[in-house]
């Protein structure tokens, strides 16, 4: 819990120091690469720490993890400039990949089926209280000391970690190969190559450059002949990075696309809800943060209960009526009156929460008991993987949408050089005086319409994610029972095929 921490907080922390490290480096125009860089980095080497992970062991993965994050927030503290910090923040994002996807992986190896929801819960209990405690901490932090201390912050919280899982953690016992597969480094490089040009070209089209000029052409081009290679040494490698059964396997398969749905649709509360916040209902930052951490209060609380209902009635109809549910509040909140109360989109983000909970963890903790031990990294890194791209793919796609939608309603407003861009028009109604009574009610309700749009999308991501479990997921997750899972039994783990 200690290592999820470190890659938990570190998002939300940054981001009220914004304004004091672009006033002490400078680098106005690239400061968003000071969250791109980390994500970017995450997502592109979570399949290869997985592959790691089923090589070398979970530990050694985890404590390299670690001591890079470690190293990151150190060179992140001492950065001269803002082509510095970036960089170290991309060393940052190096180590927070291993952390992200092999601590879900060890939580799977020490704990049996009927106690993951528990300890998945409290694992969710981490990103919760981070999402509260990290924009406090950072705010004091940057205006009451210095904001290199953001970093600094991470070097007790690391060593404690650290000692302990050096000192604590013992990985269960498991059957290795005789001879120690080597690893498909030509595969990495390509993998890492192919998801770094793809999420550049997401996360900086339509911001840095037009979608249809040559930088974004380029990017999207070279991705696309970049996978074509990548399939072709993965196919002839012995050990590949991302192996086919990830896809052949129906169960893996359906959760990978599901779950990349979930992270498309999860774009709409994260990234525009405080937009809607502050520019249709006035809120200032703080409030407007609390409207979307509501939802991390009632998620960890549902995937702790998901359990008493996947024992019932299985892993695929639990994840389908929380999805379903989640549909259902989507849809519902371009019916909110305008501009209404704050504890209108409130309520709904506490329902999503729920909804969502009751959603992730059931598929989470199915699929990784659909594999054995020398499997498990690959799978669990392959569906955090799928949730990281879609939520790139959300943010560029329904950035476009909104932009779209609040171009056309601002084309007859009745004041003239109105900015007809989302994070433009959110800055001009920062000033009181930037607009006359009449043309503020206009922007708030293009704004508003804008929002309403996008959560209208990301109804439709979670339609696909229902699709993607209806007709691929199988009706009973093919459940392997551990030798260490199995009481008092030994020999080679067995397969059983359960209602869940």
């Amino acid at each position: 819990m200690l290592g999820m921490a470190l890659a938990a907080i570190d998002g939300t922390i940054v981001s009220t120091a914004v304004p004091q490290i672009v006033g002490d480096l400078g680098g106005l125009t690239v400061f968003s690469w000071l969250f791109s860089g980390y994500l970017l980095a995450v997502t592109v080497t979570l399949p290869l720490y997985g592959k790691l992970s089923d090589t070398f062991g979970r530990k050694p993965v985890l404590v390299a993890g670690i001591i890079l994050f470690l190293v990151g927030s150190v060179l992140c503290a001492a950065a001269w400039n803002m082509a510095a910090l970036i960089a170290f923040r991309i060393v940052q994002g190096l180590g927070g990949g291993a952390l992200q996807g092999t601590v879900q992986t060890i939580a799977a190896d020490l704990y049996p089926l009927k106690e993951r929801p528990r300890i998945q819960a409290k694992l969710s209990t981490v990103w919760a209280t981070s999402a509260i405690a990290g924009p406090v901490v950072g705010g004091l932090l940057a205006g009451y000391a210095d904001w290199r201390w953001i970093f600094l912050i991470n070097l007790p919280v690391g060593a404690v970690a650290l000692w302990l899982v050096v000192r604590h953690l013992h990985e269960p016992s498991c059957p290795r190969p005789a001879t120690r597969p080597k690893v498909d480094w030509a595969g990495a490089l390509a993998v890492f190559a192919t998801g770094s040009l793809l999420l550049t070209a997401l996360v900086q089209g339509g911001v840095a450059w037009p979608w249809l000029s040559a930088p974004s052409l380029g990017l999207l081009g070279a991705s696309a002949v970049l996978a074509a290679l990548t399939l072709v040494i993965e196919r002839r490698a012995a050990e590949p990075i991302i192996p086919g059964w990830v896809w052949r396997r129906r169960t893996i398969a359906s959760v990978n696309l599901a779950l990349g749905a979930m992270g498309l649709l999860m774009v709409a509360p994260t990234v525009f809800l405080p937009t809607y916040a502050q520019s249709v209902l006035g809120l200032g930052p703080i409030a407007a943060g609390f409207v979307l951490s509501v939802m991390t209060l009632s998620w960890p609380v549902s995937a702790a209960l998901s359990d008493r209902v996947y024992n019932r009635i299985g892993f695929r109809r639990t994840a389908m009526i929380g999805m379903s549910a989640a549909l259902l509040i989507l849809l519902a909140f371009p019916l909110l009156p305008y501009p209404g109360e704050p504890w209108h989109p409130a309520l709904l983000m506490l329902l999503l929460g729920a909804a969502l909970g009751l959603f992730q963890l059931p598929l989470i903790v199915g699929v990784q008991s659909t594999v054995g031990w020398a499997e498990r990294g690959t799978t669990t890194a392959s569906v955090l993987f799928c949730r990281q791209v879609g939520q790139s793919i959300g943010a560029a796609l329904f950035g476009a949408v909104a932009n779209g939608v609040l171009a056309a309603r601002l084309l007859d407003a009745p004041v003239d050089g109105l900015p007809g861009d989302l994070d433009a028009v959110t800055r001009a109604l920062e000033d009181p005086g930037a607009f006359s009574a009449a043309a503020t009610d206009h922007v708030r309700r293009a704004v508003d319409a804008a929002v309403d749009y996008v959560y209208i999308g990301a109804a439709g991501a979670a339609a696909l994610a229902l699709l993607a479990l209806i007709t691929l997921a199988p009706r009973r997750f093919p459940i392997i029972t551990e030798p260490t899972e199995a009481a008092g039994t030994a020999g080679a783990p067995g397969r059983q095929d359960a209602a869940s």
